[in-house]
């Protein structure tokens, strides 16, 4: 509270002052069981102290005025460009699932959505655990190259082993030393 405290405008005030005065705010309370962010309300009650001495003070300066919506509290919850930024993730991933084969997009949804045990998914879809098990480790792992990828195919950095042309030992392919 102090470093956000030191970050406001706090004319006359003193950073001390207002802490002190906070947590004596709060130390006589009644109850505190009405509190649902502790922390919060801590910078609430140090907000409230700061704008009682600026109305009190006989004389205010003009910027003091301008700068009380300094005073605004942190916020623990996300901000709009936070929010924006989960749901257009969670739309990405929707369409990611949506291309899984049927199967694991079935397990995958069952395990992951709606939360149902192993056993469970293994009735349901009329198949063993293992096979659940199997379905499920598939669907991450297409899931998990799809993401890591930003949802395009990995480049090919080389050659895959099955596409080369076999090697003959003929003399001019080996390397001399």
């Amino acid at each position: 509270m102090r470093a956000w405290l030191a970050r406001r405008p706090l004319v006359g005030l003193d950073i001390d002052d207002v802490v002190q005065e906070s947590y004596a705010i709060l130390a006589g309370l009644a109850a505190v069981d009405h509190i649902r962010n502790p922390r919060t309300y801590l910078f609430e009650v140090a907000k409230s102290v700061c704008l009682q001495a600026l109305r009190r003070s006989q004389v205010v300066p003009f910027g003091a005025l301008t700068d009380i919506e300094a005073l605004e509290i942190p916020c623990d919850a996300p901000g709009p460009e936070a929010v924006a930024a989960g749901r257009q993730e969670l739309e990405q991933v929707a369409v990611l699932i949506a291309t899984l084969p049927p199967k694991c997009r079935e397990a995958i949804l069952l395990r992951k959505v709606h939360q149902l045990p192993q056993r469970q998914i293994a009735e349901r879809m009329g198949i063993s655990e293992s096979t659940v098990e199997k379905h499920i480790g598939k669907a991450l792992r297409l899931l998990g190259s799809a993401i890591g990828y930003g949802g395009n195919p990995p480049l090919s950095a080389s050659i895959s082993r099955d596409s080369r042309p076999a090697r003959t030992d003929a003399p001019e392919n080996r390397l001399r030393n």
